[in-house]
């Protein structure tokens, strides 16, 4: 079975017209309806059924259409990428990440790739973890800085070697704002402003030794970057790590850790088993290159 038959099987699907498909591959109709009976009687199937109003496929070949656009994809995808690599490189590289104290190293590592590929653009995408995952596997997003917990099980990726710890961001004049440090029955009679990324509010549920509907939660959040306006307003606390850039500009606020001490890390991390583009296979070794330092 050659690329070629794929491609005739292809236009021949989408058409629903052996004459119209023909034209476009600029071959002729015989030719073309040959290849396809000799594709159906190497797989031993009809694909195509033939009838006054056009062609329509069979289940068996909705199915042979489905993996034969994914092996055609594939190897245009390929040929590309062969292209690129004879040539600068160049191209885009999309970039998921959340507020982070490992945000100050990705800005370095995107800095120094820049500097060595001034072709490559970024995209950069200021999101909630579960939702880089999601762009993710969607294939929208190339490689993603998040904060743990993560499931890794589909993705290569770098821990961070920093350690972020949890805590409470508050006014000034809140009367918890003297204290070294906040424990769960000193914070659970006030107003809580909480991640809405769920396993991080569980795991901050757990910690409190409550559960959510005994507590006066007036907002959840994804950034913090507006919620810390609502805290100056007095809305309520809001629990975050100390490492989110949003919290460190704001004179009337004050971050105090909690206690018992709750801790994370951040992690780079990209689809495993993935076709990358020349640009973003070069960033990723970047990426490998560092955690090779680090250790």
């Amino acid at each position: 079975m050659e690329l070629r038959t794929l491609r005739y099987f292809l236009a021949a699907a989408q058409e629903e017209n052996i004459t119209k498909a023909a034209e476009i591959l600029h071959v002729t109709q015989p030719t073309l309806s040959r290849q396809i009976m000799d594709l159906e009687k190497e797989l031993g199937t009809t694909l195509i059924l033939r009838g006054k109003n056009g062609l329509t496929l069979t289940d068996d070949g909705i199915f042979f259409r489905q993996r034969a656009e994914e092996i055609v994809e594939l190897a245009d995808r390929l040929e590309q990428s062969f292209v690129e690599r004879s040539a600068e490189v160049s191209g885009t590289i999309a970039i998921g990440a959340t507020e982070a104290i490992g945000s100050r190293l990705f800005a370095k590592l995107i800095k120094h790739f820049s500097e060595k590929y001034p072709l490559v653009k970024f995209h950069l995408y200021n999101e909630m973890a579960d939702y880089i995952m999601d762009r993710m596997d969607k294939g929208l997003i190339d490689v993603g800085l998040l904060l743990e917990p993560v499931d890794t099980s589909k993705y290569d990726y770098v821990r961070l070697s920093q350690k972020e710890t949890w805590g409470v961001l508050m006014r000034k004049d809140h009367p918890l704002a003297e204290r070294e440090y906040i424990s769960p029955q000193e914070i659970t009679a006030f107003p809580l402003i909480l991640p809405l990324r769920e396993r991080v509010r569980a795991e901050i549920l757990h910690w409190l030794k409550c559960e959510e509907k005994d507590l006066n939660i007036p907002l959840s959040y994804t950034l913090l970057s507006n919620a810390v306006l609502l805290v100056e307003e007095g809305l309520g606390c809001a629990f975050c790590l100390d490492g989110a850039l949003a919290i460190h500009s704001r004179p009337n606020l004050r971050f105090i850790p909690i206690r018992p001490e709750h801790t994370t890390r951040s992690v780079l991390v990209w689809k495993k088993k993935h076709l990358f583009s020349p640009a973003t296979s070069l960033f990723i070794q970047e990426i490998n290159m560092m955690r090779a330092n680090m250790e």
